[in-house]
């Protein structure tokens, strides 16, 4: 059976950042998926699963609104490894074309206050599982160490 895509990038060289993980057309049009890692994969620890919740119901709440992208997002969710997120927009983008969106959101998740959209037990299945105040101390530091100054090694794939 071949491999996925993206089990054939090199995992020992990969730097948190943005990359295009793929391309894909939907009939006529564009998607493109976007690998938005936020820790070093085994190296770095993995973000716990409550932090990981609250930044899928914070990032998902965020972009579905973005006054720009709400109609070009198809899905905004965490990797199963908990190293980062998958993000698929419509269009025909290369990661530095959504840094501006990434500091924006990452800055949003970072200094966002009150509860958490749809942490309820109405509108989530494991609505207690969320940790916001170390959520913010992680979007802080993914903004401030990788995003505020990105640079090509963290937006290239490695070799």
């Amino acid at each position: 059976m071949e491999k996925i895509s993206s089990f054939t990038i090199n995992h020992l060289k990969l730097l948190p950042g943005i990359y295009v993980s793929r391309r894909d057309t939907a009939g006529d049009t564009h998607v493109t998926t976007f690998d938005i890692r936020m820790t070093r994969p085994n190296q770095e620890p993995v973000i716990n699963t409550a932090e990981i919740h609250t930044i899928e119901h914070l990032g998902a709440t965020f972009l579905r609104n973005h006054r720009v992208y709400k109609d070009k997002v198809l899905y905004f969710g965490p990797m199963g490894c908990r190293t980062g997120f998958c993000l698929l927009l419509t269009g025909d983008y290369e990661s530095a074309d959504i840094v501006p969106l990434m500091q924006e959101m990452f800055l949003f998740i970072r200094d966002f206050e009150g509860e958490v959209p749809g942490a309820s037990a109405r509108d989530c299945g494991n609505y207690l599982d969320m940790n916001l105040p170390v959520t913010k101390r992680l979007a802080g530091k993914f903004y401030d160490e990788i995003l505020e100054n990105i640079t090509d090694e963290h937006l290239i794939y490695p070799d």
